[in-house]
């Protein structure tokens, strides 16, 4: 697959990035793209609710009224959940969350994302960004040069660019990843993906990398 590389100011450069049709032209499975997108969310979830129970609540040390008499149930302590200030019946608890799933379904997802993606032209490919200092406004001109103004976008770099994540951070829905840290979810959540022209290579060594693990 092939695609036009486009300068930051939104014309076409007249090159062309060669991009592995294993990655972005397979038939997207979204099975697998379930499953690693649920995985991604509850991995999120903190699961520090918590609620106290009829054996942690304070008092009830000793036998509220009378046993015969008062016309009342037989009340054994002030701890009751069905009282008030007594303790909760089945209450969350702290717990985690967080499960894993194969490393080659997790592959197989992220492969299936980027081809999903790929299907819907939501992929450009742009020259290497270059800002010599944090500046808002270059990124703000960039994004509106090349159609993703008001765009949930996810650019990606060859490296850490502190330079570029600075000059991004204050735009809403405007994130700035190394190529080869976005998970399935990220990759789906963007309604446009940059890909700066030197991480091409970094994206598509990071997913081969992973399968030679996962062999």
């Amino acid at each position: 697959m092939k695609l036009p590389i486009f300068t930051t100011e939104g014309k076409d450069s007249g090159d062309k990035a060669e991009l592995a049709d294993s990655i972005f032209g397979i038939e997207p499975n979204k099975t697998a793209i379930y499953e690693d997108v649920r995985r991604y969310m509850a991995n999120q979830r903190q699961g520090t609710s918590n609620t106290k129970e009829r054996g942690q609540v304070r008092g009830g040390g000793r036998k509220a009224y009378r046993q015969k008499g008062t016309g009342r149930a037989r009340r054994g302590s002030i701890r009751s959940p069905l009282l008030k200030g007594g303790g909760t019946v089945f209450g969350p608890s702290p717990r985690d969350f967080s499960y894993d799933i194969p490393k080659k379904s997790k592959k197989l997802a992220r492969k299936s994302a980027w081809s999903a993606k790929a299907n819907d032209e939501a992929i450009t490919i742009v020259d290497d960004i270059e800002i010599d200092a944090p500046k808002t406004r270059k990124v703000a001109d960039m994004l509106e040069a090349l159609d993703a103004k008001d765009k949930k976008v996810l650019i990606l770099t060859a490296e850490t660019d502190k330079v570029l994540y600075k000059s991004a951070r204050n735009i809403p829905d405007v994130k700035v990843l190394e190529a080869y840290k976005p998970t399935t979810y990220q990759i789906l959540d963007a309604e446009v993906i940059l890909i700066e022209k030197s991480a091409i290579d970094v994206l598509q060594g990071s997913i081969e990398s992973s399968e030679e693990a996962a062999a």
